[in-house]
């Protein structure tokens, strides 16, 4: 069976008025708690049977820039908490602890391997005793997927990895390298599941049956509505493009094809709300 996704909160919350400036946006946790939590509520209410922590920039490098290093520990429990409680009552609705890049989306990390592992461990270990499941998202680089996935293999639960791609459709991650070589850097930890996520969706449709030919894993696909983020691509300050391209059915209609393909696990990520996760949701059960 086909396992539904969550979509993109932190472009939800923004819908929401909650979670305007990016650079602090773990705030939302604390100050905002009742709007994440509806957040994910609204994602369940969809048809999501897994929803994922909201813990995408709390990161320790992330807090410590703008001041608020030390509320890094309850933050990362409220995530986990509002999850929870967002899925009270909903029956085999999982839990996804993220494992978010370090540094920045989109941008291959220069860290040594041993001082990511030591950050991603620091994150999965509060983030273990509340998620059923590990997901390293958003992935840039062979080596940060591998330091996320090693730590996040130590607590004994199903780790997902998910690398993003560059838009430029030639089916190589942000950081340029392959997607071999980014099965290979996974090659001595125990993953559960492979994706990709975070990039455009026609990309995805075009290199998931490459990855389904490299790997006997269960895979699967959560992307963009944005449009594509271009090779010399430069943020404007710390905000995404505020505009959405891919309309429920639309984006249902590519999904199906990574399912085709052998995806059996979709969902969504920015700009993905609940509309399009309810959409998936019936393309799913029209497919049986």
């Amino acid at each position: 069976m086909t396992v539904l996704l969550d979509g993109g909160m932190g472009e939800e919350l923004r819908e929401r008025g909650v979670n305007t400036d990016a650079r602090v946006a773990g705030r939302a946790l604390l100050e905002a708690p009742a709007a994440v939590r509806d957040a994910h509520r609204q994602f369940v209410a969809a048809g999501a049977e897994v929803i994922t922590t909201w813990n995408y920039t709390v990161t320790p490098q992330r807090l410590t820039l703008f001041g608020v290093r030390d509320s890094f520990e309850e933050m990362t429990r409220a995530s986990v908490a509002l999850a929870d409680e967002a899925r009270a009552g909903k029956a085999g609705v999982r839990l996804a602890g993220s494992l978010p890049p370090l540094r920045a989306s989109y941008e291959p990390n220069d860290q040594d391997v041993a001082s990511m592992m030591e950050e991603y461990a620091e994150i999965a270990a509060l983030l273990a005793p509340g998620v059923d499941l590990f997901i390293c998202e958003t992935m840039s680089s062979a080596s940060e997927a591998a330091a996320a996935a090693c730590a996040a293999a130590a607590h004994d639960k199903p780790v997902w990895v998910s690398w993003t791609l560059r838009d430029e459709n030639d089916g190589r991650l942000r950081s340029g390298e392959t997607v071999e070589a980014a099965l290979a850097a996974l090659a001595d930890i125990r993953v559960d599941a492979l994706l990709f996520n975070c990039c455009d969706a026609r990309v995805i449709t075009d290199t998931l049956p490459r990855l389904r030919a490299l790997t006997e894993l269960p895979i699967g696909a959560y992307a963009n509505a944005f449009v594509p983020i271009a090779r010399d691509w430069k943020r404007d300050g710390y905000r995404l493009r505020d505009r959405h391209e891919l309309i429920p059915h639309d984006y249902g209609n590519l999904a199906a094809r990574w399912l085709t393909a052998g995806a059996g696990i979709v969902g969504g990520c920015c700009g993905i709300g609940p509309a399009h996760i309810a959409h998936l949701r019936e393309v799913l059960s029209r497919r049986g």
